[in-house]
């Protein structure tokens, strides 16, 4: 009962700096780097004067009509993302999509025109009207259109497709596509290349992440190139494909581990990153519990 406690509270603290992430002094100078990917597709990516990483990878798509922003990073950083993209196009901010919950995603929102229409997966909203930061700001940069399953915005060359495959680091991942140049925005669903951050409070699952991961490889079309959730480079489809491998065998190994009578504990300390995976990084991530929180989440589920 004592692990079980334990691991609870470690998994609630690393779901409340997922969640809530916190802003930095005003004196810190936050700085925006920017990857051109197309003639009017750019990436943002920031770091502050302290060194602090800025949050996840932000989209920015200048159509005919306006711009389109995908995650707005953590707080403090929605002027920043504004005051860069006023560098790159005239034109304004019309839309922001989220890819899903956390605060270093959805935080910037709070400093985004009343006018920006925000959209996000139906969990995703339910998830962030849990968020403190949008009760501090009476509802600014809340959720004003959801999709279930998929939705469609715009069209020709200035066409977004929205997708939601199931559940995997939460329960309302979004999969933004931009079709015109075949590249899509993961979020977090596939951060990077390793251990996945899982997000049980709010609908993570260990369990389905790599099935989920293989109905977005299989369901969506024509698509050569990922913005990550939090790389510094691009990764390719077939990187997908690969991922969601990595994360079956996972689990296959955490089940084995678990049916072996193995405590998540004991699990994660016998761990080792697979040869056939040698790009990826062997190092786990604290957050939601650590390995050890990835393999209680899977235990978890099924128990159900």
């Amino acid at each position: 009962m004592r692990r079980g406690m334990v691991l609870g509270m470690l998994l609630a603290v690393g779901a409340l700096a997922a969640v809530k992430a916190q802003a930095p002094p005003s004196d810190v100078k936050r700085v925006i780097e920017v990857e051109k990917v197309k003639d009017n597709l750019w990436v943002l990516r920031g770091k502050d004067s302290a060194g602090v990483d800025g949050g996840g990878n932000t989209a920015v798509f200048a159509t005919a009509d306006g711009v389109t922003v995908v995650d707005a990073k953590n707080p403090g950083w929605g002027k920043p993302i504004l005051d860069k993209i006023k560098e790159l196009t005239p034109k304004p901010v019309t839309m922001l999509i989220n890819t899903h919950t956390h605060g270093d995603h959805v935080s910037g929102n709070v400093d985004f025109p009343a006018t920006v229409d925000i959209v996000v997966q139906e969990n995703t909203k339910t998830n962030m009207e849990k968020m403190p930061i949008f009760k501090e700001h009476n509802g600014a940069g809340m959720a004003k259109r959801t999709f279930k399953d998929k939705m469609t915005i715009g069209k020709g060359a200035d066409q977004i497709d929205l997708y939601y495959f199931g559940p995997g680091h939460t329960n309302g991942d979004a999969w933004v596509v931009f079709p015109a140049h075949r590249i899509v925005h993961s979020g977090d669903i596939f951060a990077r290349k390793g251990v996945p951050l899982i997000d049980e409070a709010n609908g993570g699952s260990m369990l389905h992440m790599s099935e989920t991961l293989m109905k977005a490889h299989d369901g969506i079309k024509n698509v050569d190139a990922i913005i990550n959730g939090h790389t510094p480079a691009q990764t390719t489809w077939a990187d997908l494909k690969e991922f969601a491998d990595f994360n079956r065998d996972l689990v296959t190994w955490m089940q084995a581990e678990l049916k072996a009578g193995k405590t998540p504990e004991q699990a994660a300390a016998e761990w080792k990153l697979p040869a056939k995976y040698k790009d990826y990084s062997s190092t786990v991530s604290t957050m939601f519990g650590g390995f050890a929180g990835r393999v209680q989440t899977l235990q978890n589920e099924m128990k159900k």
